[in-house]
């Protein structure tokens, strides 16, 4: 169930970690229950399927719209966890320069520019993704794995498919 109003109160600066299912989107509260996001022309509360269809973007828009109409009935929460890597840049900095690009359009790219990159260059001024990474962990420890199998399958088939050659050549 998503909080309401009473269970979670954002402060100014705070990064707003919403989930939709098979990723997350964020945002970065800015105060009287408004929130500043990166949103693909698809990005809408509830939008589903489509919503993967940002991946395909070349450019998203900046709002600045109420957290509930973003959140939707999604599940959210208050994630600054980069908080003990990186040191938060001033409060009334990352509001005025999250304001000050509103109603910008900007280059969108799931891997190097999405709403994470976004949030945390505003906080920390360091555009990074949580998400892009663990992807990218997962494909190279998929790759690793796939490799290895295919290097166990070769070595089999070198080691036991040589000697059967070896034996029709001797009979």
């Amino acid at each position: 169930m998503a909080p309401t109003l009473y269970d979670e109160k954002p402060e100014l600066g705070d990064l707003i970690e919403i989930f939709r299912g098979s990723y997350q989107h964020w945002a970065v509260y800015i105060g009287d229950g408004f929130v500043v996001h990166l949103a693909p022309p698809s990005e809408t509360p509830g939008a589903g399927v489509n919503s993967m269809m940002s991946v395909l973007t070349e450019k998203a828009l900046v709002k600045k719209e109420e957290l509930w109409d973003v959140v939707g009935t999604n599940r959210w929460e208050i994630n600054n966890n980069l908080d003990k890597e990186y040191e938060p840049r001033p409060v009334h900095i990352i509001v005025k320069e999250a304001c000050a690009l509103v109603g910008k359009e900007l280059p969108y790219c799931v891997f190097r520019g999405n709403c994470e990159h976004f949030v945390n260059e505003l906080r920390y001024g360091k555009a990074e993704s949580r998400q892009v990474r663990k992807a990218g962990e997962a494909v190279a420890i998929a790759g690793a794995v796939g490799l290895g199998i295919f290097g166990i399958v070769a070595l089999a088939g070198a080691l036991f498919g040589g000697s059967k050659k070896e034996n029709k050549n001797t009979q």
